[in-house]
């Protein structure tokens, strides 16, 4: 361009900047207006080909914490805390991480959050009481946990009370929680997800959880429950403690919650891994074993997992599982004891050993998956 064409390139400027903006206007051309792109806001879970919802969701097994004020035992935990200088956090050190990068974590929460002393008659010859003081709750806010299920056979430890102070004491921290009669409601990118909890425990073949009544609610809870809301997950603490495979009751059970609209189905109470069925699309996982436990300071078993899986909710409000992953884990960072400190496996070897348990207790069941992947596929 010649030195003239640029002059009156420039005038020619000038002149359409009078006409837009003459003197005396108020407003002044902001330049970085003009050239600044404001970034769209990222919306989480959202697929952009289709605008799909996905949903990451994060389930352990029984998440116990603190001792007995009842018989004085379970000292070994107050140990370790004060090792830690009070800091309840130390629980979570090695899976918090995991726990803030997902949609909803939920964790069986089995103890009371209490400082009472009271016990019930009927739990009086109970071998094992769990309770911990309130302000420890933060050890689920602050660390990822965003649902408890409440249903289980130690959250009546100090009776009625002191289950109403730990649901009031879980409410108050933010988080939620379900049990046989109140649902849980957790909302992510706009999806509810429903919570259903329910006791059912096998032993020496009685129904202590009354199983006979338990299919008739079960079914019905869950079809109403599903009316209403998108995904529903239904948590049973059921089974035979330290048995590594399901009873034909809670195959019977998890089948049932599938069939009624459950869209993932959560077992506990055996301290032991199970298997996973894959039922009519549904994910049925009969025991995720322990978590952080207080009751015992050297299980005779200290593996488990975390278990995790990806709802893809369509416009439309289609649900479909994406699949899922198995984080295998020790109930403790260390060799020969329970420290309460819940760490991922990173040896291959004892990653393959804990898978092969679940996978040579499911050879029996007509709909275990075939293989548990450790990544997302």
């Amino acid at each position: 361009m010649s030195r003239r064409t640029f002059a009156w390139f420039l005038v020619m400027i000038l002149m359409l900047s009078a006409a837009v903006y003459p003197a005396g206007a108020e407003e002044e051309l902001d330049i970085e207006e003009l050239i600044e792109v404001e970034e769209p806001e990222e919306t989480p879970g959202i697929y952009e080909t289709d605008g799909s919802t996905v949903i990451t969701v994060t389930c352990t097994g029984d998440f116990t914490i603190g001792g007995d004020n009842y018989h004085n035992k379970s000292k070994f935990f107050y140990k370790r805390l004060k090792e830690h200088d009070g800091d309840i956090n130390f629980v979570m050190a090695n899976t918090r991480n995991i726990f803030l990068n997902d949609d909803l974590t939920l964790v069986n929460f089995e103890g009371t959050l209490t400082e009472t002393k009271k016990v019930p008659d009927n739990k009086k010859k109970n071998k094992f009481l769990f309770n911990i003081a309130p302000e420890y709750v933060t050890v689920l806010s602050d660390n990822g946990v965003e649902a408890v299920s409440l249903e289980n056979n130690h959250v009546m430890d100090h009776g009625e009370e002191a289950y109403e102070e730990t649901k009031e004491t879980l409410r108050s921290a933010g988080i939620v929680y379900s049990n046989s009669e109140e649902i849980g409601i957790f909302e992510v990118s706009g999806i509810q997800i429903a919570m259903l909890s329910y006791l059912c425990i096998d032993r020496y073949d009685k129904p202590i959880g009354q199983y006979a009544n338990l299919y008739e609610k079960v079914e019905a809870d869950i079809k109403a429950v599903k009316k209403q809301y998108p995904i529903v997950i239904v948590s049973f603490h059921w089974g035979n403690e330290l048995d590594y495979s399901p009873t034909e009751r809670q195959i019977k059970m998890g089948r049932l919650a599938a069939d009624s609209g459950a869209d993932l189905v959560i077992g506990h109470h055996s301290h032991r891994i199970n298997p996973i069925e894959e039922y009519n699309g549904v994910y049925i996982c009969y025991s995720l074993g322990n978590f952080c436990f207080s009751g015992n300071e050297a299980p005779s078993d200290m593996t488990s997992f975390i278990f995790q899986t990806r709802f893809k909710i369509t416009k439309s409000g289609d649900v479909s599982n994406t699949g899922f992953r198995v984080i295998p884990i020790r109930i403790t960072s260390i060799r020969d004891k329970n420290d309460c400190i819940p760490t991922p496996v990173e040896d291959e070897r004892l990653q393959t050993d804990i898978i092969n348990v679940m996978k040579d207790n499911g050879r029996k069941l007509n709909y275990a998956v075939a293989d548990y992947p450790l990544e997302w596929r």
